[in-house]
Formats: C-alpha cells, sequence, structure tokens
C-alpha cells in the first residue's frame, strides 16, 4: 500500500500547482529589453502544445514570448518533454521575476530567434549565455529530465559536499582533459537541478559549450577518424570522453539546440557503437574477452540519451542488446566460475595487460561498476525493461557481501583510508572478488588502492538503487546502514581534496539521484518505471 501510495504521488500533474516561477539573473541592468532564452522541461502527459504555455511578468500579466518545442518524451503519448523559451525584458541587476503558466493559449507572440544569437563573449574562447534564467529545484526534480530526483534540503550533508567542492572545481579546466572523463557538464546540470542555483547552470552551460567546441564534426566514426570524438588532448578515438547525456541536459534546461546538429549526434553514438580504439562492444563470451566496467556502462548511458534525443529505433534496438549483454555476462559468466552478481572479468585485461590465466584476478571494480549500475538504471526509467531490477539487486547484494574492506583489516600498515572521513569511513576493494584470496587482494590494494575510498560517493548510487529494487526487510536494513556509513565521505575535508579534478565528475554524476532513491519505500522501484508509470497514465 505505502509502496503505490508513493507512485501515486510521483504522478500527480504539477501544471495543478500553479504558474511557476522564473527568475533572470544579471550582472548588470539593463535599460534596453533584452531577450531570454531558457529551457523548461515537463513531466510526461503534462504539455502537448506548446501554444499552451504563458510567460508572465512579476505582476502576473502575460508579456510576448516564443515558445518552441526541444525535445518529446519518447516511447509514450509524443508529449513534450522540454520547450525552449524566449521572452524580452529591461532586466535589474542582480534578479528579475516572471512566471509561466500553463493550460490557457498564448495570446502575445515573440519572433523567436536562433539560441546562438542570445550568446556573448566568454571567457577561452567560448561563447555563453548573457542571461541565465532559472527555475525552482521542486520544477526541475518532478520534471524528470534527469529522472527523478529530490530537491536538496536545508543541511543535507550532500548538498554540502557538492558545495564544497564546486568552490574548487567550478573554473574551466581548458589544460586538463581528465578533468572532463566521466561528464562534467552533465555533472553540473545535475546539481542545478537538485538545487536550483544559477551558479550551477553558468558553470554548466560554460562547460558544455567548451565540450561540444571540442566534438569532432568531419571524417567517419571509426577509428583512425573517429568523427564524433572529443579532441582535446588528442584523442577522438577514445569514447569514454563522448557524452551524449549533456545535449540532452542541455536542450531541457537551457535550450540550448546551437552546439549540436543531427549528423553530430549520428557520429557521436556511431563512434560508440564502433567502439573507437576499443574493441568493439559485445557480448562478454570468454575469460579472456577485454572489458571495463566503465566503458560498458558509459556505453549504455550514452545510448540512452541518444535515443532520448532522437526517438530513433536503432538506438532503442541498441539499449536491449547492452542490457542482454550485461544480464548474461552477470548471470552466466563463462569463466565458469558461478553467479555472484558481480560482471566478474580479468584483472590483467582491466590494467591493459597480457592475460595469463595463471596470474589472473577474477573480480571486478566497485567505482567503476558505479558506471554500470548508472547505465541500468536509465535503461530501466526509459523502457522498463524487467531485466534490469533483478540485475542491479544482484549486484547490491555483491556489492554489500565482497565489495567493502571490512574494518578489522583498516590497521596499520594498511589502513587505506583517507583520514578524512573519520575513523568510520567506508572504502571499498580496489578489486574486489568473490573468488579470490583475500592475500591477492590486498596486495592489489597495497598496490593501487590506497584512499580509493575517493570513491565511495559515488557507490551511494549501487547501494540505493538495490534497495529500491528488493522489499526484503533484512536486505533493505543493511543498504540503510551501509548508506548512513557512506555519509561520512561526505566531510568538508574530503569535500575540499582536489588533487583530481575529474573527482567532482565521478563522485556526483550518478550519485544524487541516491537522495531520491533513500526516500522512496524499500522495493518501491518493483512498481515500474516513474518515467513509464507517468507516460501511460491518464
Amino acid at each position: 500500500m505505502i509502496r503505490w501510495l508513493s507512485v501515486l504521488l510521483l504522478l500527480l500533474p504539477l501544471a495543478a500547482a500553479g504558474s511557476q516561477a522564473i527568475i533572470v539573473h544579471s550582472d548588470a541592468a539593463s535599460t534596453a529589453p533584452r531577450v531570454v532564452s531558457m529551457g523548461i522541461p515537463f513531466p510526461p502527459g503534462t504539455l502537448h502544445d506548446a501554444n499552451l504555455l504563458r510567460v508572465l511578468d512579476a505582476d502576473g500579466v502575460e508579456i510576448p514570448a516564443a515558445v518552441q518545442p526541444t525535445l518529446r518524451w519518447v516511447g509514450g503519448d509524443g508529449s513534450l518533454r522540454a520547450v525552449r523559451v524566449q521572452f524580452s525584458s529591461a532586466l535589474a541587476k542582480g534578479e528579475t521575476h516572471f512566471s509561466f503558466s500553463l493550460g490557457k493559449p498564448r495570446l502575445k507572440q515573440l519572433a523567436p530567434v536562433p539560441y546562438n544569437a542570445g550568446l556573448v563573449e566568454g571567457r577561452h574562447g567560448v561563447r555563453v549565455p548573457a542571461v541565465i534564467a532559472t527555475l525552482d529545484a521542486a520544477w526541475l526534480c518532478d520534471s524528470l529530465i534527469a529522472g527523478p530526483q529530490r530537491p536538496a534540503r536545508s543541511g543535507e550533508a550532500y548538498a554540502g559536499y557538492v558545495d564544497r567542492q564546486f568552490q574548487w572545481a567550478r573554473a574551466l579546466p581548458v589544460d586538463d582533459p581528465t578533468a572532463w572523463l566521466f561528464d562534467r557538464p552533465t555533472t553540473l546540470f545535475k546539481a542545478y537541478v537538485r538545487t536550483g542555483r544559477d551558479d550551477y547552470l553558468a558553470a554548466a552551460a560554460e562547460s558544455y559549450r567548451f565540450y561540444m567546441k571540442y566534438i569532432k564534426r568531419d571524417g567517419v566514426a571509426v577509428h583512425p577518424s573517429c568523427a564524433g570524438g572529443w579532441t582535446l588532448g588528442g584523442k577522438p578515438c577514445d569514447v569514454k570522453y563522448v557524452y551524449l547525456e549533456p545535449i540532452v541536459l542541455a536542450m531541457g534546461l537551457l535550450g540550448d539546440d546551437g552546439a549540436h546538429d543531427a549528423a553530430t549526434v549520428g557520429n557521436m553514438m556511431a563512434l560508440w557503437d564502433s567502439g573507437g580504439w576499443n574493441t568493439r562492444p559485445g557480448p562478454y563470451e570468454r575469460a579472456s574477452t577485454y572489458f571495463t566496467e566503465r566503458l560498458a556502462g558509459l556505453g549504455l548511458l550514452e545510448t540512452v540519451s541518444g535515443y532520448e534525443l532522437t526517438g530513433d529505433a536503432r538506438y532503442l534496438e541498441r539499449i536491449h542488446a547492452r542490457v542482454g549483454w550485461l544480464a548474461e555476462h552477470q548471470a552466466r559468466n563463462p569463466d565458469g566460475l558461478g553467479d555472484d552478481g558481480s560482471w566478474r572479468n580479468s584483472w590483467n585485461l582491466h590494467e591493459n595487460d597480457s592475460w595469463n590465466p595463471a596470474t589472473d584476478v577474477r573480480g571486478t571494480s566497485p567505482w567503476m561498476s558505479e558506471n554500470i549500475i548508472d547505465g541500468l538504471w536509465h535503461a530501466w526509467l526509459a523502457t522498463n525493461d524487467p531485466r534490469i531490477p533483478p540485475m542491479i539487486a544482484a549486484y547490491g547484494h555483491y556489492l554489500e557481501r565482497y565489495g567493502w574492506i571490512d574494518s578489522a583489516m583498516l590497521v596499520s600498515p594498511h589502513d587505506w583510508r583517507n583520514s578524512c572521513s573519520g575513523p568510520g569511513g567506508q572504502i571499498a576493494w580496489y578489486w574486489s572478488s568473490g573468488h579470490a584470496t583475500q592475500a591477492q587482494l590486498m596486495k592489489i590494494q597495497e598496490s593501487e588502492g590506497w584512499y580509493s575510498d575517493a570513491h565511495t560517493v559515488e557507490l551511494a548510487l549501487p547501494v540505493a538503487a538495490a534497495r529500491y529494487f528488493d522489499a526484503d526487510a533484512k536486505d533493505g536494513a543493511a543498504y540503510e546502514k551501509r548508506f548512513r556509513a557512506i555519509a561520512g565521505s561526505y566531510a568538508s575535508a574530503c569535500a575540499a581534496q582536489n588533487d583530481t579534478l575529474r573527482r567532482f565528475n565521478w563522485n556526483n554524476r550518478g550519485s544524487g539521484v541516491a537522495q531520491w532513491l533513500m526516500s522512496q519505500p524499500a522495493g518501491a522501484g518493483l512498481s515500474g518505471s516513474p518515467m513509464t508509470l507517468r507516460r501511460a497514465s491518464p
């Protein structure tokens, strides 16, 4: 009963709440009217006709506006997922307040202009929005533009962690290509969704434009040409830097359709399909098959984003195929060691060494497997694939049983934790296994795993997602205990550590949703995807 009540509350139409606030942020007062461009996202089924959106001034009076669809919900009733709204107004320094309202025909029209016409020269040769317009976090979270999210609460430890990291992550990392790994623009967009903060959105807009500036537009999408690849650092064939999720979010949250075109999206998707300089993605057929959790997870995640962006049935087929490869790998691993819930693979190959069965350590990386959980989560949201909930639950069982280092082992000379999270800080094995000896795992930990608790924050996602798909009370209690312990890594001293700039991305790109997941009843996900439930509702 509680589970279904949660689902019904999620399905309530936001449009019933009346007008929604728009805040325009400007560094200087504008006596001459300026065109504001922004994105407004909507839950499934909320808006079918862009003519039924009006923009109102601070007095509630309609002002001329242009409203153009940018995204539609795929696989459902074709309702609008997002629109670009443009209106013209003199702006006050600081904040100027407007609102939008749904349901009545728009009577005052404004001729639309290309999104790029509203950009100004920023730093580092990047054109950025002249003004930033924001929406309320509750609307953004409930819109499902970034999947279900929970608005950051006052005093929330995780939100404070992101804010403290942002102090060093805010500056655009133009000279460090690795600072973009795990998708910096998406991480910033999602921080905005949970908070409605204009500084997060401005940083996301700048990062998105910088990122897209370096997407290769010529050639073909196979090695060595690698059209659609990311060229900063001279590695266009390295697909782990190729992201389509920020295009979806830029369309939905900024209305920015000026940094990509259909050919570019097609090349980015084709490059993931070809594998770039890696082998072509496919099933895990032998113990000697090259596999990394990062490529498998990001490949699925970006395929979902390509489908959400275009509705192309080919991409939906690729989602189903990638989920099938992971399901088969998890349940029937060809190494003959059975099903332990992980995507067990070769330590030799994982580290790009030659495969040697005599010295290999069969296992998996807990923190890299978070990428698989993130990909499966997004695939489930988009498709409601029934194979996915038990896969996530099975990995949660594995992580709880084999992923975390027993605190009794964390003593001199091998207390591998960073002291910032306190004596109860959680740390997962750098390489975990249900079959390797403790001596083998410790050898890897000593070599590669010191302070691998830098990855603890993102492990909140597989813990919370496992609870969401598991109604067993005993399992739920174990996940809740683990989640509380993970919170030790939200310490300000941990957030202040900036030795690796990409840490901001790997910690936060996917893990923000854990706050929403933990607010739901255990097992709530067994009722079905919030996205597909809404698309099916009247």
